[in-house]
């Protein structure tokens, strides 16, 4: 049967049903699970991870299936359309403009399982790939060949290739190399009956055209349609469609047919399946051509001092064999400077600078870097407009305005309050001699409604992503997006544009295709979309529409109709709780605006070199992203969800409980979304409605557990040793019994340091005096790490003290979100340590989670000047050596770099989150190491996370991606601050014992 009202709140499993149609639902996910290998979701959390992107749009599908092969989509797209029931293929779900998410679809993810890289010919410069895989891996296996695809995105990180190949993707480099789909030789694709057509170059009129065209089946009929087509609208398709390098704007007709290498006047419907969005079939293997990737590049930065002028000399710019001629504008220098990830990229640029163009210039079109940027800056600096230069001959230098210039869409939609600078009309494409004019009258535009956009992006192919900024939770900003899209629209045609150059048609631009094209190609772009798909089942109402019903089966209105204003994330009738909450929101503008400034644009899923998101690393499951657990907390306060789901076993273990707290999304997640912080609230009124078990309670009290074990030691290290005390402990607390625990010294750090009578440097002596906190992991279980921080300091000349009475920190507390107890032992510490600091004292930390719990988490739970005071004065010991310089006094006598040992450094990940983790690599380094910073993530162990029995594989799992790091480094050793990392570093095959912690290395030096 076919299903009606498919936007309707339902959900299958085991869930409530509150559905006329549920029992048909029931039936399709029933019929998919048995015709499926891979996984099949109905449930209430897969439509609310799968009912967004990267857009402004949000649409909750059917349910969602993860294919493992051809097999299993072919059978998909068979149940889904048989129950009447369109589909939908998805990459990772970075796209911008609505084109992954369909309301009543069923979702084929195709990046959790084809992901693989079918076959590399490095002699022909091909590859032959599955859809899901991400393009940034992609290029890492074609490395070894000297290649790599050409179209890059700045989503490259997690974006996958075939998303990029039904989107048409593009990126910084459409100057030099163009856009996908001139790199797209063949595909298959699976069609809505089922059937496989194998989409390649076949010459017109050959032999085997004839023999395609002659049989009674789909694919004939679609090689006989599209023939027609662009045969009977030649002429229009010369006038119509414009010249451009980037042109995304509805089918591929102008480049279906062409003249190949050998002459022949051929068919390739591969161009056209390119940019399709799914509407035409599902791709499931593709042929890529590659390209040489040039040995080196060079940056050069040019400033101005109006916007106007750097539009002026994008033209003068592609003038001088330039890869890449980019924009960016002040606004993104203003979010990069205020933000906590990107302050530092941003430092080269003058303040005055309200706008740069980056030009680059790569090894296979210049000999000589320094005389490329002379020529440039010569015309652009003593000859032309702009006032400076900033130019990046190392990788390194290169990176920072790389990674600057890809941050500017999620730096930008971190803007404070409702109105936010949205993608609409934003990859709009004109000639790159028009631009100028194009960006004077578009702000012309936004003056009419009253308001403003941000600028930035591919200026050297005539696209600027111009980001309008409203509040679409208001019916005027709603109506505002539409008529400022009217108008832009024309702007384009007026310029010879095309309404997308990069980011597609998808919910944001469909409805204006008719107009850039005319009535008799949007008439040619139905009748292809109905050759290949008759009842268009796939994708409908995307890149083309039905004017009107038409008489294809139950559902004769499916496809018809297009208006960006529907399916909006956040809409007029969008209301959220703002939940009275124990940690302080203010800065973040509230608890639902932090979880609100998730956009989608799935940064979360990369699995580069970023910390975020350990979790999703190993699970590749969409629920333990950043984005995914944002989507889940924004459905529960907004009203998607039922009114009592936070407190759900359901969504306390599989949502919150899998976040290890790392703070990695702190820093990676570009808008900043802290879900370590939203989920402690979120916690913390979890145990007010429910209370706390057991195993909660005996980890946020292990200062206590501690110090009974050290009084008991070395009783108590056996204990846990007798047959039966393993399994005692799982019964009671959940501890995995595979897990090693920590043993107990019976000698504390306290007690060390008063049995040596204090400190050895007077405070009259010194210059600087710390006290140094007695974290429970040092004092009870590592004190060689605390007595090697209290040598090196005295060494530099520190007086140093431990404080009595302090309490514990609170991040064991605050992890486990008991937030009451975190604020008493927090406000506790404060108490303790402000007058001490007021009279010049610092404070100091060996385990970095416990600093950053006072420089990060007490803010949030505490106010008042002592509190700043303390925080303020806080310090990771490696940070405090850094900061102040105090290696440069140890007594060391080859400082020579080498002279010690080569370590690999792997930073703990509270301190990557907070920007605090490169201090031990500058001290290990002027000590005389060579150190290797290891790209690694958290450890899995996150304090008690690795000891829990259900977490134990999954802590292991995202260890061995460390240990990885680790064996691949060149490093003598591997040093770790965290005593949850040396603890799991300490647990891995093979390893004799835990690493040591940085200052030990330090301290060795002395």
């Amino acid at each position: 049967m076919a299903i009606e009202n498919v936007d309707q709140s339902w959900s299958v499993q085991e869930l409530d049903i509150d559905r006329r149609d549920a029992d048909a639902y029931r039936e399709l996910a029933t019929a998919l699970r048995s015709r499926v290998d891979g996984g099949v979701e109905f449930d209430e959390y897969a439509r609310v991870l799968y009912a967004t992107d990267g857009s402004i749009y949000r649409a909750e599908p059917a349910g969602v299936v993860f294919p493992t092969d051809v097999d299993d989509v072919r059978a998909a797209v068979d149940v889904a359309t048989s129950h009447g029931v369109p589909v939908l293929p998805r990459g990772t779900g970075s796209s911008l403009a609505g084109q992954t998410v369909g309301p009543g679809c069923v979702v084929l993810d195709l990046s959790r399982h084809l992901t693989d890289i079918l076959d590399v010919r490095p002699d022909e410069q091909t590859a032959r790939i599955q859809p899901g895989v991400v393009q940034d891996d992609l290029d890492d296996a074609l490395a070894e060949y000297g290649l790599k695809f050409a179209p890059d995105p700045a989503s490259s990180n997690r974006a996958s290739v075939g998303g990029g190949i039904g989107n048409n993707s593009t990126g910084a480099h459409s100057v030099r190399y163009g856009i996908t789909d001139a790199y797209t030789e063949a595909v298959t694709a699976v069609l809505s009956d089922g059937s496989v057509i194998d989409a390649r170059e076949v010459v017109l009129d050959s032999p085997e055209w004839d023999e395609i065209v002659s049989k009674a089946d789909r694919e004939a009929e679609i090689y006989r349609t599209v023939r027609q087509v662009v045969e009977d609208n030649a002429d229009e398709i010369e006038a119509r469609y414009p010249d451009l390098k980037r042109r995304v704007t509805g089918y591929n007709l102008d480049r279906v047919v062409y003249e190949n290498e050998d002459g022949d006047r051929v068919m390739n419907l591969a161009k056209l399946f390119v940019g399709s969005e799914g509407t035409l079939g599902v791709i499931v293997e593709a042929e890529v051509s590659l390209v040489t990737v040039p040995e080196e590049t060079a940056l050069a930065l040019y400033c101005f001092d109006t916007l106007g002028d750097a539009m002026e000399a994008v033209p003068v710019a592609l003038e001088y064999d330039v890869s890449a001629v980019e924009l960016m504008d002040d606004e993104v220098f203003r979010l990069a400077a205020d933000s906590d990830g990107y302050a530092e990229y941003v430092e080269p640029i003058p303040d005055r600078a309200a706008a740069a163009l980056m030009l680059e210039f790569d090894s296979e079109l210049h000999d000589d870097f320094e005389a490329a940027v002379e020529r440039t800056t010569e015309r652009f600096v003593r000859e032309g407009a702009a006032f400076d230069v900033v130019e990046a001959y190392t990788a390194e230098a290169q990176d920072e305005l790389w990674k600057l210039r890809k941050a500017a869409i999620p730096l930008l939609m971190s803007l404070d309050g409702d109105p936010k600078p949205y993608p609409f009309i934003e990859d709009a494409t004109v000639p790159p001699d028009e631009l100028a004019d194009y960006v004077r009258k578009f702000e012309a535009v936004l003056d009419d409604h009253d308001t403003s956009a941000a600028y930035f992006a591919h200026a050297g192919s005539g696209t600027l992503h111009i980001r309008p900024i409203l509040n679409l939770k208001e019916e005027a900003g709603i109506e505002a997006m539409h008529s400022i899209a009217d108008d832009v629209t024309d702007l384009v045609l007026e310029h010879h544009g095309s309404f997308s150059g990069e980011h597609g048609d998808g919910m944001a631009r469909t409805e204006f295709t008719p107009k850039m094209y005319g009535p008799e190609l949007w008439d040619a772009f139905k009748r292809v979309k109905t050759a290949f798909d008759p009842e268009w089942w796939m994708h409908p109402g995307n890149v083309v529409y039905r004017d009107g019903p038409a008489d294809i089966g139950p559902d004769a209105d499916r496809g018809v109709g297009a208006d960006m204003r529907q399916n909006l994330r956040y809409g007029a009738d969008y209301q959220s709780l703002e939940p009275q909450t124990t940690l302080d929101f203010e800065d973040e503008g509230g608890f639902s605006t932090l979880v609100e400034l998730c956009n989608g644009c799935g940064t979360c899923r990369q699995t580069g070199e970023e910390v975020m998101c350990p979790t999703y690393r190993v699970s590749r499951e969409e629920v333990q992203t950043t984005r995914g657990r944002a989507n889940l907390l924004r459905s529960a306060i907004s009203g998607d969800l039922p009114e009592d789901e936070l407190h759900s076993e359901r969504f306390q273990t599989e949502v919150l409980d899998l976040c290890v707290g790392c703070k990695g999304c702190k820093s990676d997640c570009p808008t900043g979304v802290d879900m370590a912080k939203l989920k402690a609230e979120v916690k913390h009124q979890h145990h007010r409605e429910s209370g706390t078990d057991r195993r909660e309670r005996l980890f946020a009290n292990i200062d206590t557990a501690s110090r009974i074990g050290s009084a008991l030691a070395p009783l108590s290290n056996w204990v846990t040793e007798l047959p039966g005390a393993r399994l005692a402990m799982q019964k009671l607390f959940g501890i995995a019994p595979e897990r090693k625990l920590p043993t107990f010294t019976s000698e504390t750090l306290v007690n060390w340091f008063e049995a040596r009578g204090g400190t050895t440097v007077s405070r009259t002596d010194a210059d600087r005096s710390v006290l140094l906190f007695p974290d429970t992991y040092t004092n009870y279980s590592y004190p060689d790490a605390g007595k090697a921080a209290i040598e090196t300091l005295e060494a530099a000349g520190v007086h140093v003290a431990i404080p009595e009475d302090t309490a514990p920190s609170g991040r064991a507390a605050f992890s486990t979100g008991m937030l009451d107890r975190a604020r008493e032992r927090a406000r506790a510490n404060v108490d303790r340590l402000a007058d001490r600091v007021a009279d010049g004292w610092d404070v100091v930390f060996v385990e970095p989670s416990d600093a950053v719990m006072f420089q990060d988490e007490y803010p949030d739970l505490l106010s008042g000047d002592d509190v700043t005071a303390v925080v303020d004065n806080a310090y990771g010991v490696m940070e405090y050596l850094d900061t102040y310089r105090l290696d440069e006094a140890l007594p060391i006598e080859d400082r020579s770099l080498g002279a010690a040992d080569a370590v690999s450094y792997h930073g703990h990940c509270n301190q990557k989150g907070t920007n605090k983790d490169h201090h031990a690599v500058g001290v290990m380094r002027r000590v005389g190491y060579e150190v290797d910073p290891l790209d690694s993530t958290c450890c899995g162990m996150a304090g008690s996370f690795g000891y829990h029995d259900e977490h134990y594989d999954l802590s292991k799992s995202i260890g061995r991606l460390l240990f990885e790091d680790v064996d691949e480094s060149d490093g003598d050793y591997v040093v770790a601050p965290g005593g949850s990392c040396r603890s799991q570093l300490g647990d891995r095959d093979g390893a004799d014992d835990i690493p040591p912690h940085p200052i030990e290395a330090v301290a060795d030096r002395l």
